[in-house]
């Protein structure tokens, strides 16, 4: 893989005859772009991946050290080498600063140039090395298969190869943290597919550098601009490292990042474990806020516990918004929260949202966005000055949830019942039964007709008599047809059991109902 080398320099001649000397030193060395200022090199570090930056260190407008950090802000791993004249020397501790990788004086001799560059594109050479020896133990398995692996509710012994890859990282303990970049989905609206594009591969790589550079443990980019980091490191250590990854990502000013962090294992189980924990402790983001760490601290609590009981009422808690029962939604928060201390009282807040959040993904229901909670939304709640404010708030809520699931069941169910009774059209004419459409629709029969009397108020047996009736209205209106033709083709095997059952339901004969309509 080449080096990919920039160089920035506002003298015309001197960055041309520096573009020449570069790509003239047989070195596996690619220019990426030239610039006459820091402001369009910073446009193209935008774009391209830079390596090493060679930059003279006097220009105008923006000077070659200010550049240097702005160029670090996106890409701390970039290695840059100023160019000078002995004049401007007092730059030179600046320069060491920011962690200058080289110094050349003007004029820069051919031989010093390549020597630089030689030395540079080893060590970079030797970086990537590391990096993938720090990879290794994932580069077997194809990382789409560990999330996947994650990501099942209840997983099954990991395959022998991911196994395998998973032993090195448990051997001193590993624990599963994911990265979310913040707000990134406002902060792209605005701009063109193009540069949203440049915007999100920019960000990917600040993140990959920063956890290499760091060597804070195994990157895994995850689906919706998150990333995975398992990291085996002891657990200070690991932690402070996330916490300099959010404070540096603040500081890039690009974006900012929120993790959550799971807790440590030494088992295939443990770490799914630690992922979902991890998992868990990133949806409170909402409550606690973005830019920040959050743990899952919350112990395994045994049963019989207050805990526990805290655990069984919010299943029932879950129930009754299901239910639409605003009565026992109302009792459930009052068990919940009328004797909660006010240090326990946010932590309970999420232990009932992380839950409740989970079991509705399991029915397909997403919380957050069922009630579309804004960022501002956390801040009130720490703004509440009792108990009761917190209640009243998070009954609004719940009450809203319940109303919203309810509307799109009654929904769902209207849509059935309309397929029902469109198929029930189309079949007129054969011999339909509760049990079969049932089946047609993988239903019981007795749920189906349960459904179908609620929402339509008639029984479905009753149901389709009467459309089988309306449908021999309009063939005893042919005069062309027999009545025995007709009872027939509607399925009727024994005229005189149709005679009566049309008597019954038009309270007249098939005879009488043709003479009085004259056909």
């Amino acid at each position: 893989m080449s080096i990919n080398v920039m160089l920035v320099d506002d003298e015309a001649v001197d960055l041309e005859w520096l573009r020449r000397r570069v790509l003239a030193s047989e070195l596996d060395i690619e220019v990426v772009g030239t610039a006459n200022n820091g402001f369009n090199a910073l446009k193209i570090m935008e774009k391209e991946q830079v390596d090493v930056i060679l930059s003279d260190i006097r220009m105008p407008i923006m000077t070659g050290t200010e550049f240097a950090r702005r160029a670090k802000e996106i890409d701390p791993k970039t290695k840059i080498v100023f160019i000078s004249g002995h004049e401007d020397f007092s730059y030179a501790k600046e320069a060491i600063e920011i962690n200058a990788s080289g110094y050349l004086l003007k004029p820069v001799k051919a031989k010093d140039l390549y020597d630089m560059l030689k030395s540079l594109c080893l060590s970079i050479e030797q970086e990537r090395e590391q990096n993938r020896s720090f990879n290794e133990a994932l580069s077997l398995i194809h990382k789409e298969l560990i999330l996947r692996w994650f990501e099942e509710l209840d997983p099954e012994p990991a395959e022998p190869h991911l196994r395998n890859a998973l032993i090195p990282l448990l051997l001193k303990g590993t624990a599963a943290a994911i990265v979310e970049i913040d707000d990134l989905e406002w902060k792209l609206k605005d701009l063109s597919e193009e540069e949203a594009r440049a915007k999100t591969r920019q960000m990917a790589g600040w993140m990959k550098a920063g956890v290499e550079e760091a060597q804070i443990g195994t990157l895994i980019a995850a689906p919706q601009h998150r990333f995975v980091i398992l990291g085996s490191l002891p657990e200070d250590s690991f932690l402070n490292l996330l916490g300099e990854l959010v404070r540096k990502a603040a500081e890039s000013s690009l974006f900012t990042v929120t993790v959550g962090v799971g807790r440590y294992a030494q088992t295939e189980a443990g770490l799914h474990e630690s992922y979902q924990q991890a998992l868990a402790a990133l949806s409170a983001k909402w409550l606690l806020g973005k830019n920040r760490l959050i743990r899952d601290n919350l112990e395994p609590v045994p049963r019989g516990t207050p805990g526990a009981q805290v655990e069984q009422t919010v299943d029932q808690l879950l129930e009754a918004i299901i239910q639409y029962d605003l009565v026992a939604i109302d009792d459930r928060l009052l068990e919940l929260f009328l004797h909660a201390g006010k240090k326990d009282v946010y932590e309970l807040i999420i232990r009932i949202t992380s839950k409740l959040h989970a079991d509705l993904q399991q029915q397909n229901e997403n919380l957050y966005e069922l009630l579309q909670w804004e960022s501002h939304q956390p801040e009130i709640l720490f703004q509440f000055e009792t108990i009761h404010d917190i209640l009243s708030w998070m009954r609004r809520r719940f009450f809203e949830l319940s109303e919203l699931l309810y509307v799109k069941r009654q929904r769902q169910k209207r849509r059935l019942i309309d397929e029902v009774t469109k198929y029930v059209e189309e079949n007129l004419e054969q011999k339909i039964t509760l049990k079969e459409v049932a089946a047609h629709f993988n239903f019981t029969p007795n749920y189906l007709g349960f459904l179908f009397k609620e929402d339509y108020g008639l029984p479905f047996n009753d149901y389709v008599k009467e459309r089988k009736i309306s449908r021999v209205l309009e063939l005893l209106r042919d005069p062309t047809l027999m009545v025995y033709e007709i009872a027939e083709r509607m399925g009727y095997k024994n005229l005189i059991y149709f005679n009566r059952q049309f008597k019954q339901l038009t309270g007249m004969t098939p005879g009488e109902y043709r003479k009085k309509h004259k056909v």
